[in-house]
């Protein structure tokens, strides 16, 4: 699967002045380990997001972070914003809420991979 989980910890620096989240975006561009088509890439981010909640924080949290990830930037950070989540990096691949409980995302749920196999 991937790697996700959820810690108590405390998040320095995600904010600007007075809470503001910095600009979101995509993760650096990556590789699966062998050429994935966009249906195996849908299902992998499925069982990530349907196994999640279960890392610990908070299910409304992670359903934030499922809609930030599937939007458009501007929209992510409106998402972002709302749901009161701080960001430690701005690819949002580690979050935080605002109990200091901390989310990482895989970069397969942000961005699509190097070796995708589109059918046309």
């Amino acid at each position: 699967m991937g790697c996700a989980g959820s810690s108590q910890t405390k998040a320095e620096g995600e904010r600007g002045e007075r809470g503001t989240v910095k600009r979101i975006k995509k993760p650096r561009s990556w590789k699966h380990p062998q050429p994935i088509t966009i249906s195996q890439l849908i299902q992998l981010r499925e069982e990530f997001w349907d196994t999640a909640p279960h890392y610990g924080g908070r299910k409304e949290i992670w359903d934030a972070l499922r809609a930030a990830a599937e939007a458009d930037p501007t929209l992510a950070r409106a998402i972002v914003e709302s749901a009161g989540i701080i960001l430690h990096n701005p690819d949002m691949t580690v979050c935080f809420d605002e109990r200091g409980v901390k989310y990482e995302l895989p970069t397969y749920v942000l961005s699509e991979p190097k070796n995708l196999i589109r059918h046309s």
